[in-house]
């Protein structure tokens, strides 16, 4: 990613100096000879041919389903949720002191390859030897088909080595991504009936209900990431979780001059206070410039949310299933229990 491309959640990908990057799931049905949605298991019958379009609208032709899947981790931990393991990832998934990096959720990374755990790493040498059947990646950007973490200058060879699947996360509601990585899992073996996917669904589905009180719905909620030298503010139109809060009925800080490449407004520290806010809720990736660092940047450490002790994290990159986002929803309503109009 080159420091001009300011799209969804990137605001850390290459570092605190980096630009930001984009979400939510481009429709399409999968077309596949394996058991419908709903109905498929690990354990189902995986002769015959397999078929499945993309949300680049590619259609993968594979002589029977793929078993051999490697993901992007945003991508592998919703697969994960769905009952799908990979047998590889790449993108930030290991602390510096060798504990699982969030990003990565359920995935049990002693049990999968590492291909690569920073930007612009992927061993490809290594993924040969994985011989994989399958690469499945989300998609950050509206109008190109980069995949995310896929390096540019390895990505002709990656293609090369299996099929890859793109999912495009910009663009629609949070439950049509969740939505788009169930199918994706369908189609891949899993059972969207097994219980901890039908329970995972209801308490995401009851967490969104229970969110929006009148006390918080009376709250105006900012979002944002930060740099050294700058700060962003999150445009709801385009970050699919953001986007639902709001749809929810949170009263959410809509920018008034959205960055030319969309997402977000960008704005120095010396206009932190742009805009009035009850609640900030701050970029929570481990990447993410943290928020004792932001107290050092004194517009910052002004601001009345600051100082009344309303600054809470903000998941920017949860995984995209119903276990991900309902702890999200869970605790976003906790968080705003506690505060009060300023």
């Amino acid at each position: 990613m080159s420091l001009p491309v300011l799209s969804r959640r990137g605001v850390l990908a290459v570092g605190l100096g980096a630009a930001l990057f984009a979400l939510a799931a481009c429709g399409g049905q999968p077309e596949t000879t394996s058991p419908a949605a709903g109905a498929a298991s690990p354990a189902a019958a995986e002769a015959g041919p397999w078929t499945f379009t993309d949300d680049r609208g590619k259609k993968i032709d594979l002589p029977e389903r793929p078993t051999r899947v490697v993901a992007q981790v945003g991508a592998a931990a919703a697969l994960w949720d769905f009952g799908v393991r990979p047998i590889a990832v790449f993108g930030p998934h290991r602390l510096k002191d060798g504990s699982k990096d969030p990003q990565v959720g359920p995935v049990d990374i002693t049990k999968v390859e590492s291909l690569g755990n920073v930007w612009d790493e992927f061993n490809v040498e290594k993924y040969i030897s994985l011989q994989p059947e399958l690469l499945v990646s989300g998609m950050y950007s509206a109008d190109k088909d980069t995949l995310w973490y896929v390096p540019e200058k390895s990505a002709a060879t990656i293609e090369q080595v299996a099929p890859t699947l793109g999912v495009r996360l910009v663009g629609k509601t949070l439950p049509e991504v969740i939505g788009r990585y169930g199918e994706i899992a369908a189609a891949l073996g899993a059972d969207l009936n097994a219980a901890d996917v039908t329970a995972a669904k209801a308490r995401f589905e009851a967490a969104g209900k229970a969110l929006p009180t009148p006390e918080a719905k009376k709250l105006k909620i900012m979002v944002m990431a930060g740099g050294p030298d700058s700060l962003w503010i999150a445009d709801p139109k385009d970050h699919v979780d953001v986007r639902h809060f709001k749809e929810l009925g949170l009263d959410v800080v809509v920018p008034e001059k959205v960055d030319e490449t969309g997402f977000w407004q960008t704005l120095s520290w010396e206009n932190a206070d742009t805009y009035e806010a009850d609640v900030i809720l701050v970029d929570a990736r481990t990447q993410s410039m943290k928020v004792e660092e932001m107290m050092k940047k004194p517009t910052f450490a002004k601001l009345p949310a600051v100082k009344a002790g309303q600054v809470y994290p903000w998941h920017a990159e949860e995984r995209y299933s119903y276990q991900g986002y309902a702890s999200v929803l869970e605790e976003l309503a906790a968080n705003l229990a506690k505060a009060k109009k300023l």
